[in-house]
């Protein structure tokens, strides 16, 4: 049995070695398909400023570079952007590099064509075999919600075949919002570029600054709003109460309210604004910045609105205390039902000067890292180095202040009798000397 197996081994090895080279056989009998073109760079300019991102919205460049098999010849190459992308064909070109760097330049005629998001360059003679390609296509704006913006490529070779190219790799581009779009095309605008050649007014008003800050500012500016809008209700209980202690008769509350008010209205809010936001941790006690905030302005601006209640309620003439007390109201029902309706009223234009005052010393908050209107800005200066962005947040602080501020003059006109003239109008007839729509 040992002796048939040791005589079989030479047959296996020789059937071994036939079928080897049947395999090797049929491997150099079958076809093989050559790869005419395999891409060698895909890729877009940087558009943005101080990075070498791709930002969509923006004008770009798309260059392509492709190495040819040492077999084939291109006749031409199409490329096919993502849908949403724009492009200009008019300085659209071919190139062909040679040589051991890739430093000789040739640039065949080429007929370069368009149809929907396929470029197409065709060359009127065949290029060389062997040929490195390289496209270059002007003027691309990819889509402004950014990714991977995958391209497609096609070629066509001498014998007129056609093929697909599948490696041609993805071009990440970085989303923008549409303010920065607008900021970047205003950066191609002949009037932005000879405005800002001015150095005053590219300093304090760069139109494109100012568009891409708006955004951002607006964030802080809602930050504002949410804080004075906390801290103005909360305040005006509070300052109500002070007001009643400081015409208490009992010389404890009137000593209490009129330590605090003064102590308060005779010390700068920043100072205040710093003592708390440094000094309580210090003490252990740690807040967060936006409910620290809210506490600090309130209490700020309840020693005012103290003083404005004080005022209204002693502006009530006394005989309307002496007629309540007469029909049988008690003291609380008096304040409650007589003097607290009349003083509101009388106060309202002065509240709405403070809420005004409050809005506006959201500010101050900047100085402790809180991220509103000024703080935004102040950001957006130290990378920008314009002031444009402090210009963007004083606009954002007119669009509350003023028409609050016509509000007041409205509210006051109202209170002395409507407008100037209609006043005017009105004591002349009381005086009679008009009667009627007549002068008597």
């Amino acid at each position: 049995m040992l002796d048939n197996t040791k005589k079989a081994r030479p047959h296996l090895r020789a059937l071994a070695v036939a079928l080897a080279t049947l395999a090797c056989a049929l491997t150099l009998a079958s076809p093989t398909v050559a790869q005419a073109l395999e891409t060698q760079k895909c890729s877009a300019k940087p558009n943005g400023s101080g990075s070498s991102e791709v930002l969509g919205g923006s004008e770009t460049r798309i260059t392509w570079e492709g190495q040819a098999d040492a077999s084939e010849q291109v006749k031409s190459v199409t490329l096919t952007l993502p849908e949403g992308t724009s492009y200009s064909i008019d300085d659209a070109r071919l190139t062909l590099l040679s040589g051991d760097d890739l430093m000789t330049r040739d640039r065949p005629k080429t007929e370069v064509s368009s149809d929907g998001q396929s470029v197409t360059f065709a060359l009127d003679e065949d290029a060389p075999a062997g040929a490195y390609v390289r496209l270059e296509l002007y003027k691309v704006v990819f889509p402004t919600s950014g990714g991977d913006e995958q391209m497609s490529a096609s070629y066509t070779l001498a014998d007129g075949s056609s093929h697909d190219l599948s490696d041609v790799p993805a071009i990440s581009v970085t989303s923008v919002s549409p303010w920065d779009s607008a900021a970047n095309w205003l950066k191609e605008q002949d009037w932005v570029r000879k405005w800002n050649e001015n150095t005053f007014l590219r300093l304090f008003l760069n139109p494109p600054i100012l568009v891409s800050s708006i955004p951002s500012v607006f964030q802080g500016f809602l930050m504002a709003l949410a804080i004075v809008l906390v801290a103005f209700p909360l305040a005006i209980p509070f300052g109500f109460v002070l007001a009643l202690m400081r015409i208490s008769k009992l010389r404890v509350l009137r000593g209490i309210a009129g330590f605090y008010v003064n102590i308060v209205r005779g010390t700068p809010a920043f100072l205040q604004i710093y003592i708390a936001f440094f000094g309580l941790p210090l003490a252990g006690l740690q807040i967060p910045s936006y409910p620290l905030g809210v506490i600090v302005l309130a209490m700020n601006s309840a020693a005012y609105l103290c003083e404005i209640f004080r005022a209204g309620i002693q502006s009530i003439p006394k005989g309307q205390s002496e007629a309540a007390r007469s029909l049988g109201m008690t003291s609380f029902q008096t304040m409650v039902y007589v003097i607290i309706p009349q003083t509101f009223r009388n106060v309202l234009p002065t509240m709405t000067s403070e809420f005004i005052l409050l809005y506006k010393d959201t500010s101050l908050l900047a100085a402790v890292g809180v991220m509103e209107v000024v703080m935004y800005s102040k950001t957006i200066v130290a990378s920008t180095g314009s002031i444009t962005p402090y210009i963007v947040a004083a606009l954002f602080y007119l669009v509350v202040t003023i028409p609050l501020a016509r509000l007041v003059g409205k509210l006051e006109a109202r209170m002395l009798g409507t407008d100037a003239g209609k006043r005017r109008k009105k004591t002349l007839k009381e005086a009679g000397v008009i009667d009627g729509d007549h002068i008597a």
